[in-house]
């Protein structure tokens, strides 16, 4: 398995920072990765946070870019806090690289907007639920099996962050009423999770609301995304799409402007938090 290269805030606060200066001193791309004696590739993605920098390869850049010193401390620190494995890594005998940049991303973000429109989002997972999603979806995975408890044990332990209170964390999900009927895991199983949700949806820190069926067509018929949000506001928020085909992270202004004003539709056609509770509430009574 590849390791695992997670583009947390300091991660792409580098990158962006060396391709300021490449671009100020009007140095091409071809021109840096002959003086680090790599390919233009690992150029790019190190300025885009796919690719974790040497500390000397930092050195060299500033230097060739004419970096002030005192600013290229700065920015050879960033490399040096960029090289500390996240707590994720001690799962990656069971943890895909798309995956575990995915987890390093949340790890460090302010707020999390997310559109699912077949299961419950894995920081709302009761442990039941989540252990009968991995088992479906490992393909017959036995519900007993040591990687299957090790990806039950890492999406438990995601949710701590929505505990986090420094900096705080928000998370904004929104799911279609497909999620709330598909009793995954039998009616006890499925009845627990309504009731976790209902608890959730209480919580200050969270926004829970449904889209009913009755709504129609919607603007995410597309599929599930997640906008990520960051603490600082010289990071950009970034999309997350998933698929069967692989994941991506869209990051232009015009994908991350259009998929919030997809989120801000889907909130305006959901129902209410209240009436959220409400439908919550006449879901469980139905499953008993």
């Amino acid at each position: 398995m590849p390791p695992i290269q997670a583009p947390t805030i300091r991660l792409r606060q580098l990158g962006m920072e060396l391709r300021k200066w490449r671009e100020h001193a009007e140095v091409k791309l071809e021109e840096a990765a002959a003086h680090l004696e790599c390919s233009t590739t690992r150029v790019s993605r190190i300025e885009l946070a796919k690719a974790k920098p040497r500390i000397r390869d930092v050195r060299d850049l500033c230097e060739l870019y004419e970096v002030p010193e005192h600013l290229r401390a700065q920015l050879i620190q960033l490399a040096r806090d960029a090289q500390t494995p996240g707590w994720w890594t001690e799962y990656e005998d069971v943890l895909s690289a798309e995956f575990g940049s995915y987890m390093g991303m949340e790890h460090e973000a302010a707020s999390l907007r997310a559109y699912e429109a077949q299961l419950v989002h894995g920081l709302l997972q009761t442990s039941a639920y989540a252990r009968a999603v991995l088992h479906e979806t490992s393909l017959g995975l036995a519900e007993d099996d040591e990687e299957l408890q090790r990806r039950l044990a890492l999406r438990l332990k995601r949710q701590q962050l929505l505990d986090r209170t420094t900096p705080p964390f928000r998370l904004g999900l929104v799911l279609d009423e497909a999620v709330i009927r598909r009793p995954v895991g039998g009616t006890a199983v499925m009845r627990d999770q309504l009731t976790h949700l209902l608890e959730a949806g209480e919580r200050p820190n969270i926004t829970l609301q449904v889209l009913p069926f009755a709504k129609g067509a919607h603007a995410a018929l597309d599929g599930p995304f997640y906008l990520i949000g960051f603490p600082a506001p010289t990071h950009p928020d970034v999309v997350y799409v998933e698929s069967q085909g692989g994941n991506a992270y869209l990051e232009k202004p015009d994908q991350v402007e259009r998929h919030t004003r997809m989120f801000e539709l889907l909130t305006s056609d959901a129902l209410s938090r209240e009436d959220t509770r409400a439908f919550l509430h006449r879901a469980i009574k139905e499953l008993r």
